[in-house]
C-alpha cells in the first residue's frame, strides 16, 4: 500500500460520454426529478396531516396492529429456503450514497412502510414516541409550535428516526447531547424470533439498547422509539465569525467557538457549526435560543432563511468573510433545516445555476430534489462515476485532531467547502461499536469531560478540485487512504458512505465484541445480514453471506498478529 502521506499523482483526464451525461443531468432534474419530488413531498405532507388528525389512542392501536403483522410475517419464514430477512423498501429509497446492493443477497422481505406516525408527544416526561419512518421535517413541524424539539434534530428533512438510530445522526447541538442515538430513551424492537421487546439503558434488554446504534438494522426491526425532547424558543440568535489563517489555526478557532479554554459553561452555545471554504478561510457559527420578544427588538435583524427565494445558507454564511462578524435571528425551525434546500452545497453540482436569484425566485420552491429520485434516475454508469469522481464522506475525529484531518483532506482530496460539527462520544457501561479513546478522561484536552470525549464530524461533500480542473482522480484509492487514516487515528466513518474497507479493516475501525454478543444472544445470526456485509461496497450473493455467517465463530476482527 502506498504511504498515506504521499499525495496522489493526478494527470489530465479525457472526457467520456458519462462526463457529458453528468454535465447535462440538470435537464432531467428540472423537468422530471423536481416536479415529481414536489408531488411526493406534497403527498407525504398530506399523509402527515392525516396522521396528526387521528387521536393518539387510534395511532397506537394501528401501531400495535402493524407490529403484529411484522411478527406474523417473520414467523412465516422458513430459514432453510427463504434466505436472509430484509425490509421491502426499494434500494434507491435510502438517503445514503452507498450502493444498496446487499438486498441482492436478501430475499425474505418484511414491509415496514406503515411505520411513519408520531405516536405521542409526552410533555410531562419530555419524550416523543415515534415510529422509525418519521422524518425530521415531520417531527419538527409537530413539536416546534409547542416550543419543544428533539435534543438533536438532523438538518435534512428526509432523514428518518430509524436511519438516525440504526446508523448515524448529528446536529449542531451534539456537542451538548451527543449523537442522535444518545438521545433515545427507549426502543421497541422485533427480534428474529418474533418477540417484541422494549429496550432501555437500565432494563433486562440494556445490552440490546446499546447494541442497536450503528448496527444498521442487523439486530432486529426497530418499530418505535422514545426520544428526548428539550424546551426551545422561537428564534435562534446566530453569530457568524469569520476566521482566516492556515488549517490548524482554523481548527483551533473552531474549537474555541464552543469549548472555552477556561471551561466556563456559560460560554458554551446551544448550537455550533463551522464551514471551511478554502485552505485559509472559514466561518464559525454559534447559536443560542432567543424569544420572539428579543428577536423583534428594534435594531435586531430577522432572517427567514427558509423562504424559497433566499440565498443558499452556506453562501449566505460565506458573506461573513467580507462583512466581518455579524448577528441575526432565524426562526428556529427554519434554522434546524437550513441545509435542506440546497443539500448543504451538493445542489450546486446537481443544478449549477440553482443558486442564481432568477432560478431561486422562479423554481426555488421546488427544491430540494428528493435524494431517492436522484438515485433512481442516475443509472449504474453515473452512480459509479459519482463514486469515483465525487466524495460524500464524514470523518468522525477527536476534536484535538481536527487540524490534522483538515490537512489530510486538503492534501488527498482538496474538497471545499468542508462542514464541521462537534459531538460528544460518551463513555458507556459497555464498549459499543464506536467508543472514546482509552484514557481520554485523564488527558484534560479542550472540550473533553470525565464522561465524554469531544469528537468532530468533518463533512466532505463535493467534487474534488482535481475533478473540477479536469484532472484524473482515483476516488477508490482516495477513500481507501482516508479510511486508513481514520483507523490509525481512532476515528470513524459513518456506514451510509461508500466504503472501501475489507472485513478485517472494518473491525479494526469498529469494535465487534458487544455487537457480536447481541447478534448471537438475540438470534440475529442467520436471520439478518451482519453489519459489515450490509455496509460492504458492491454486490453480495446469498451464498457469500451465508458462508460468512457460517464462519461467525472465526471472526475476521480477531488480531492475527
Amino acid at each position: 500500500m502506498a504511504d498515506v502521506h504521499e499525495p496522489l499523482v493526478r494527470r489530465k483526464s479525457k472526457k467520456a460520454l458519462v462526463d457529458y451525461l453528468v454535465q447535462f443531468r440538470w435537464i432531467l432534474v428540472i423537468f422530471v426529478v423536481l416536479p415529481i419530488s414536489a408531488l411526493i413531498y406534497f403527498n407525504i405532507y398530506l399523509g402527515d396531516m392525516w396522521s396528526a388528525m387521528k387521536s393518539e389512542k387510534k395511532r397506537q392501536k394501528q401501531h400495535d396492529e402493524n407490529v403484529q403483522k411484522v411478527v406474523k410475517r417473520l414467523k412465516q419464514r422458513n430459514p432453510k429456503k427463504d434466505g436472509l430477512v430484509c425490509t421491502a423498501r426499494k434500494p434507491w429509497i435510502a438517503v445514503g450514497m452507498r450502493n444498496v446492493d446487499y438486498k441482492r443477497a436478501r430475499h425474505f422481505e418484511v414491509d415496514l412502510s406503515s411505520f411513519r406516525n408520531i405516536l405521542e408527544i409526552d410533555k410531562e416526561r419530555m419524550v416523543a414516541k415515534v415510529e422509525p419512518l418519521v422524518n425530521m421535517g415531520q417531527i419538527s413541524r409537530a413539536t416546534c409550535p409547542m416550543n419543544l424539539a428533539l435534543a438533536v434534530v438532523a438538518e435534512l428533512d428526509d432523514l428518518t428516526v430509524g436511519g438516525l438510530i440504526n446508523g448515524y445522526g448529528i446536529e449542531g447541538s451534539s456537542h451538548l447531547y451527543g449523537l442522535f442515538s444518545d438521545t433515545v430513551v427507549a426502543m421497541e424492537v422485533v427480534l428474529a424470533d418474533g418477540r417484541v421487546v422494549r429496550a432501555t439503558k437500565d432494563n433486562e434488554y440494556s445490552d440490546l439498547f446499546y447494541g442497536v446504534p450503528w448496527s444498521q438494522g442487523t439486530l432486529g426491526f426497530l418499530v418505535s422509539a422514545e426520544i428526548k425532547l428539550i424546551p426551545i424558543k422561537e428564534y435562534m440568535k446566530l453569530t457568524y465569525i469569520p476566521v482566516k489563517g492556515n488549517l490548524k489555526e482554523i481548527a483551533q478557532a473552531y474549537a474555541d467557538s464552543f469549548a472555552p479554554r477556561d471551561g466556563d459553561p456559560a460560554k458554551v452555545p446551544d448550537f455550533v457549526e463551522g464551514m471551511v471554504y478554502t485552505e485559509s478561510e472559514g466561518v464559525m457559527m454559534t447559536g443560542v435560543y432567543a424569544s420572539k420578544e428579543e428577536a423583534k427588538k428594534k435594531g435586531n435583524k430577522i432572517n427567514c432563511v427558509g423562504w424559497w427565494f433566499k440565498p443558499w445558507f452556506y453562501q449566505h454564511a460565506q458573506t461573513a468573510l467580507k462583512r466581518g462578524e455579524f448577528v441575526e435571528y432565524i426562526p428556529t425551525r427554519e434554522y434546524y433545516h437550513r441545509h435542506t434546500r440546497c443539500l448543504y452545497w451538493e445542489g450546486k453540482l446537481i443544478l449549477p445555476f440553482g443558486d442564481q436569484f432568477w432560478f431561486r425566485f422562479l423554481l426555488g420552491w421546488l427544491m430540494p430534489p428528493k435524494v431517492s429520485l436522484l438515485k433512481a434516475t442516475q443509472g449504474e454508469a453515473i452512480r459509479n462515476y459519482y463514486h469515483d469522481k465525487h466524495v460524500i464522506q464524514d470523518m468522525l475525529v477527536p476534536l484535538y485532531k481536527v487540524g490534522d484531518a483538515l490537512e489530510f483532506v486538503h492534501r488527498e482530496m482538496e474538497v471545499y467547502p468542508l462542514w464541521l460539527c462537534p459531538h460528544r462520544l460518551y463513555k458507556l457501561p459497555v464498549k459499543t461499536m464506536v467508543y472514546p479513546e482509552p484514557g481520554f478522561e485523564h488527558q484534560h484536552r479542550q472540550g473533553d469531560t470525565s464522561y465524554a470525549q469531544m469528537f468532530t464530524d468533518v463533512g466532505v461533500y463535493y467534487a474534488p478540485a482535481a475533478v473540477l480542473r479536469g484532472e484524473e482522480f482515483n476516488g477508490v484509492e482516495a477513500v481507501h487512504r482516508l479510511e486508513q487514516w481514520l483507523i490509525e487515528n481512532h476515528s470513524y466513518q459513518p456506514q451510509y458512505a461508500v466504503s472501501e474497507l475489507n472485513e478485517k479493516d472494518f473491525w479494526r475501525m469498529f469494535d465487534a465484541s458487544h455487537y457480536e454478543h447481541c447478534r448471537q444472544k438475540y438470534g440475529a445470526v442467520g436471520t439478518f445480514m451482519s453489519v459489515y456485509y450490509k455496509s460492504k461496497k458492491g454486490r453480495k450473493t446469498e451464498k457469500e453471506v451465508q458462508e460468512a455467517e457460517a464462519a461467525i465463530l472465526e471472526p475476521a476482527y480477531a488480531d492475527e498478529a
